[in-house]
């Protein structure tokens, strides 16, 4: 049985209490253009919504603060970044793509003025997508317990000799992997570390993870889904010197043969306000450059 969901503001509260909706800014002020066009959007944003924070270097508790929902301006990890500090926290989350890709943050500032008068209007809807917790063990006691929303990955190091991976699940011994790495990607993921690693993209929605490892030594290692209930724990037989856990990009620790690394799902979700118009197949033909053979009467 699914665990339930911490306490959220209840979705388009501001329309049944006749209010202006509540919002938050976040975005990497490290990189050039973020703070500008945050800047020039913002009395736009402020014509229909009033700002209760702003913060550009994702140093803010959140989690005191009354709001509605969130707008972060950058690319897929100012994303990541704003999931992780919500934490167990997650508001209602829309992103203006100021990176590349932009699986997450997928609306262009062209677009965003028109599209949040939608959202401020109640015409959207919102996505629940699956987060997990990443601890790292010693014995008995646990050294990190990272939230992450993307992947956990095992990366190699120097001398870059091949590892040997011990993947459990739910406690049962499952495989060992004889390969340069391993993830655990939820489906938001799937399109990230995950896909240039030769796994299958998840529908971002689904209640699942996908084990992939990395250059496999035996060619018959294919990817794995599996539910997101189950519990997956990884061991390595002999690390090199260099050996990782990485969550969401962000290095944890280095790993010797006594660590045990565990992934399970988290209590909250990353909650996506997806816009009008949008849908996971145009997504990924535009994001991931499926062409085709485009006909001019197809729709979307």
């Amino acid at each position: 049985m699914a665990k339930p969901e911490p306490s959220l503001p209840p979705p388009l509260a501001w329309l049944r209490e006749d209010r202006r909706p509540r919002v938050i800014l976040l975005g990497s002020g490290d990189r050039p253009n973020v703070i500008p066009e945050a800047k020039r959007l913002l009395p736009a944003i402020a014509a229909r919504a009033d700002v209760v924070l702003e913060d550009y270097l994702y140093e803010q508790d959140l989690s005191q603060i009354d709001a509605d929902f969130v707008v972060v301006f950058g690319g897929d990890g100012s994303m990541l970044r704003a999931a992780k500090l919500m934490g167990d926290r997650q508001l209602p989350t829309i992103g203006v793509n100021l990176g590349k890709l932009g699986f997450l943050a997928d609306l262009q500032p062209d677009e965003f003025v028109e599209v949040l008068a939608k959202v401020c209007e109640g015409e959207f809807r919102t996505v629940a997508h699956l987060m997990f917790h990443c601890e790292v063990r010693l014995g008995d006691e646990i050294l990190f317990n990272e939230l992450g929303l993307n992947e956990a990955a095992i990366l190699n190091g120097p001398p870059f000799s091949i590892l040997d991976i011990d993947l459990y699940v739910d406690s049962e011994w499952a495989t060992t992997y004889s390969c340069d790495g391993l993830i655990v990607s939820t489906p938001i993921g799937s399109t990230a570390h995950n896909l240039s690693a030769g796994g299958p993209i998840l529908r971002k929605n689904l209640q699942a993870f996908v084990i992939s490892p990395i250059s496999p030594h035996t060619l018959t290692m294919r990817p794995v889904v599996d539910s997101a209930d189950r519990e997956y724990q990884i061991a390595i037989r002999a690390p090199n010197e260099a050996t990782s856990i990485v969550v969401d990009g962000r290095p944890l620790c280095r790993l010797t043969c006594d660590h045990l690394v565990r992934v399970r799902r988290a209590e909250s979700s990353f909650q996506m306000i997806e816009a009008p118009g949008r849908h996971y197949y145009r997504t990924l033909r535009q994001k991931l450059g499926w062409s085709g053979a485009i006909h001019k009467d197809r729709p979307g």
